[in-house]
């Protein structure tokens, strides 16, 4: 049973609609994350659940309580929904001490003392920041001022943890490090959260489903798995990992790409309509290219670079670079060497 529910949220700015009729199910517990290119919607629809924004239409419930309904002109303020909230800015106070930082919400709330001080130490412990609650946030680094942001959210023990780019300013050392945290306090507390982000491998790793956006409008919502191995859409694939795109004419028995002809190897052929539109979009992933000695679609090495454990080609297919990518333990072609390119894994499109 869903415990956040967005349904037909719409917010209008003008002419424009940022968010357009968006329909959304979060179970207890669950993380989603939300991805798309800059001005989709992601942090406008993060604000409708804060309580920031009001809606255009539509309503968003969580547990038993409606927080917002246009259709029933309601609108819970930010202060009464009970939700944690850690921006890109750490939004952290210099002349406070940690411990400070953390307690002031649950002042502002005028808690008793006793309670305060438990629930300050807990969200201390939990963030490992209780040996420098006696110091200035400026003493600590960017992962440790986010540390005391989290810690903040996490003392007012919220039904819902919303997180907006929360890591993208720190290093990558950093960054790695406070996602593995971030999942460890969710199964810890139990809290669900909806996590915008521009980072597809933080979405990867945090969430147990992502959202992919584009212009308002949701485009796909399924685990990471499922985007990015069974993309929806052209948008998507494109959007999630590294991609090459390749438009080709088609015939019943083969494919033409960039003066290039090639056979169909067997799995490869695209649907009926496509075939019978005689034009596609051929799209695969570098990973998932294999170079054979005969046969697939030829080409001639351009490039080479070693990336660490992975091999990175480009092949020119006539005037069309395509690029490839494999382990640096798998044997592979040198620069200006003919070879031919198979696509195990191919998703067709039709041309834009």
């Amino acid at each position: 049973m869903a415990y956040i529910e967005l349904k037909q949220v719409t917010k209008l700015f003008g002419a424009v609609r940022a968010v357009d009729r968006l329909d959304l199910d979060i179970a207890q517990g669950e993380c989603v994350a939300m991805l798309g290119p800059s001005g989709c919607g992601k942090t406008t629809t993060l604000r409708m659940v804060a309580g920031f924004e009001d809606l255009d239409d539509g309503a968003i419930r969580v547990g038993e309580r409606i927080i917002s309904s246009k259709r029933d002109n309601f609108y819970l303020p930010p202060e009464h929904r009970n939700f944690g909230m850690v921006f890109q800015a750490f939004a952290v106070w210099p002349h406070l001490s940690v411990y400070e930082n953390v307690a002031f919400p649950l002042r502002i709330r005028k808690l008793p003392k006793e309670e305060i001080a438990a629930r300050t130490e807990e969200a201390l412990k939990h963030t490992n920041l209780w040996k420098a609650a006696g110091d200035s946030p400026d003493d600590l680094s960017g992962g440790g001022k986010q540390r005391v942001a989290l810690a903040r959210a996490l003392a007012i023990r919220p039904d819902v943890m919303l997180l907006d780019e929360p890591l993208s300013s720190l290093d990558p050392h950093f960054r790695e490090e406070m996602r593995f945290e971030i999942k460890d306090l969710q199964r810890r507390f139990g809290f669900s959260i909806l996590y915008v982000t521009h980072d597809q491998s933080e979405a990867m790793a945090l969430s147990d489903r992502i959202l992919v956006m584009r212009s308002g409008v949701v485009q796909q919502v399924g685990t990471p798995l499922e985007v990015y191995g069974e993309p929806a859409n052209r948008f998507v694939f494109e959007f999630i990992g590294l991609s090459c795109f390749l438009d080709a004419d088609l015939t019943p028995t083969g494919m033409r790409i960039n003066g290039v002809d090639a056979a169909w190897p067997a799995g490869i052929a695209p649907a009926p309509e496509l075939l019978a539109a005689g034009r596609a979009c051929l799209a695969a992933r570098p990973s998932e290219i294999d170079f054979v000695g005969e046969g697939g679609l030829r080409g001639i090495v351009s490039r080479k670079a070693y990336l660490g454990e992975t091999v990175d080609y480009r092949v020119m297919v006539g005037d069309a670079e395509i690029r490839v990518q494999k382990g640096r333990r798998v044997p592979g072609p040198g620069i200006g060497e003919a070879v031919g390119l198979a696509f195990p894994r191919p998703h067709w499109y039709p041309t834009a």
